[in-house]
């Protein structure tokens, strides 16, 4: 299992936001390569093509921005992590071009702050917060209940600054270009407080928030390399390697997916049952109607409580929420535990005092690795595949089992395999009035808590809209 942290270490500081328009400029003219070549220099398989529709309906919105009419946020789904990239793409090359075909000015640069997981910056280094930051990112700690800096900073860029702000409302990517996660409530949230705002200082800017789907697709069934992939996952598990290369037995990768599957959940049901003594029965209660998928799914979805119970007891943490929810709240209480505010200077701590707070970290970095199993299958059910099975719905999947096998066995966690080159899918959606409803319920606090949740439904189902079907 990888640790990667094994000494305590000095508080995670607020990376503050300082926005730099040449780091933009140079920003923005090397995205088109980066997504080509991004993490594989030496291999044509990034993404090469982004295809946006209704990118007229952002064009708009910026004039409108602009002309101080309006503001707004841009929520955009994140199944990979390639999407900051693709919206950035989007919204700095396609939006203005799509309003010099309708004759909109525009003034430039055109571009969104945007917010950002804190924990980025500690897998890929110091050199990302800074390079977000002047950008223009606002850094948020998910797992705490509440983090006020990040929060009041996002607050005051959605009603003040001169760019509209980005939001990814799930949290997190998921795997799955097909799949939206549950979503948090915070982006309506931002919404009502920005109206709120902007009434306390007697503007009359309309507020919106504008849902963005991202897909993503192979420009060619990838079916040569799916299958050297699904040949390498059972070799590692030692598991027979059906290896077959041809892609009109669609059936076939399936049927070797759910073979894969089932055996690790096997596998990974004993593992705990015997050494962290989880009780989990070797039978599992389902519908007689029931297919062989759905139970494995069942049988998944109950495994993942278990890993994260392992984590939880641990930490002393009761399961509240979803698995996305749970997640959340054991990486920041692991990040308590290695990054420590309560010591003033860890260099000058005596030698017995460093070597616990050591010793407690690299404990608390392997307990959150259980938790870093369940985040790759938050969205796994059990029809995604079975409803449509393509070619990249099989590499969705192959590549979290890739995740998994690479987080157990490697002492570091490898780079994704590419399996081929890919095209991105960017749909605008119709933008949501936030100031309609805040009108509706402005004086009554109940009736506000309850707009943000029906705002966070209704965004949940206009995402889950704007998901176009992949033959």
């Amino acid at each position: 299992m990888p640790k990667s942290i094994h000494s305590t270490q000095p508080p995670l500081k607020y990376i503050p936001h300082s926005f730099n328009p040449l780091i933009l400029k140079m920003i923005q003219w090397v995205i088109p390569i980066v997504l080509r070549f991004r993490s594989r220099p030496w291999l044509p398989a990034g993404i090469v093509q982004i295809d946006a529709k209704n990118t007229d309906i952002l064009a708009e919105l910026y004039q409108k921005f602009q002309a101080g009419k309006i503001r707004f946020l841009i929520a955009f789904r994140h199944p990979e992590v390639e999407d900051p990239l693709c919206v950035s793409y989007v919204i700095s090359r396609l939006v203005p071009q799509a309003a010099r075909q309708q004759g909109i000015k525009l003034q430039h640069p055109i571009h969104s702050y945007f917010v950002y997981d804190r924990g980025m910056t500690i897998w890929a280094g110091n050199w990302l917060g800074w390079l977000f930051s002047q950008l223009g990112g606002v850094p948020i700690r998910r797992g705490r209940r509440l983090d006020r800096q990040a929060i009041q900073t996002a607050r005051d860029l959605f009603a003040n600054a001169k760019f509209p702000i980005a939001i990814a409302p799930e949290g997190g990517n998921n795997g799955h270009s097909g799949i939206v996660s549950p979503l948090e409530p915070g982006v309506a949230q931002l919404g009502f407080w920005c109206v709120e705002d902007l009434h306390k200082a007697n503007r009359s800017e309309t507020v919106f928030i504008v849902p963005v789907s991202v897909q993503y697709r192979y420009t060619q069934p990838p079916w040569s390399k799916l299958d050297w992939l699904l040949s390498k996952l059972e070799a590692d598990c030692g598991l027979p390697v059906q290896s077959i290369g041809k892609h009109e037995q669609a059936e076939i990768y399936q049927q070797r997916i759910c073979r894969l599957g089932e055996y690790l959940i096997t596998e990974m049901e004993e593992f705990y049952r015997r050494f962290y003594h989880q009780d989990i029965p070797k039978t599992i209660a389902t519908e007689a109607s029931a297919t062989p998928n759905e139970v494995i799914i069942a049988r998944l979805h109950r495994l993942l409580d278990k890993v994260l119970q392992v984590a939880e007891q641990y930490f002393d943490l009761k399961p509240q929420g979803n698995f996305i929810d749970r997640c959340r709240r054991l990486e920041e209480a692991g990040w308590n535990y290695i990054y420590r505010d309560d010591i003033a200077d860890i260099d000058n701590l005596p030698p017995f005092q460093r070597g616990l707070a050591d010793w407690i970290a690299q404990e608390a970095d392997l307990r959150m690795q259980h938790m870093r199993l369940v985040e790759s299958f938050v969205a796994v059910n059990a029809t995604y595949i079975q409803e449509q099975p393509t070619a990249d719905k099989f590499a969705e999947t192959a590549l979290l089992i890739f995740d998994m096998l690479s987080r157990i066995q490697e002492s570091t966690l490898p780079g994704r395999p590419r399996l081929g080159l890919r095209q991105a899918q960017i749909k605008i959606g119709e933008p949501i009035s936030v100031t309609e409803r805040w009108v509706n319920v402005q004086s009554n606090r109940q009736a506000t808590k309850q707009a943000v949740n029906d705002l966070t439904k209704d965004l949940q189902i206009v995402l889950e809209s704007l998901i176009e079907n992949r033959e």
